[in-house]
């Protein structure tokens, strides 16, 4: 081999290796962020929708109540 072969002190196949190592862990820190993304945006919106289903059993509650009330 020759030194002209070598960047770094490591070989083309070293550095392909490695290479291919980094690209592997980058699609699987790219899985996992999308994953947490997809988590947090699912406990936002049920908590979102939780709190609209509350409010929503308040109102119908209340207008009931006022229909009460009111005779009609």
């Amino acid at each position: 081999m020759k030194p002209q072969d070598r960047i770094a002190g490591l070989s083309l196949a070293d550095l392909n290796r490695l290479h291919d190592e980094a690209r592997r862990r980058a699609v699987s820190l790219r899985d996992e962020a999308i994953d947490e993304v997809w988590r947090g945006v699912n406990a936002t919106l049920w908590a979102q929708l939780s709190s609209a289903r509350r409010a929503a059993t308040r109102l119908s509650q209340r207008l009931q109540q006022h229909r009460r009330l009111r005779g009609t």
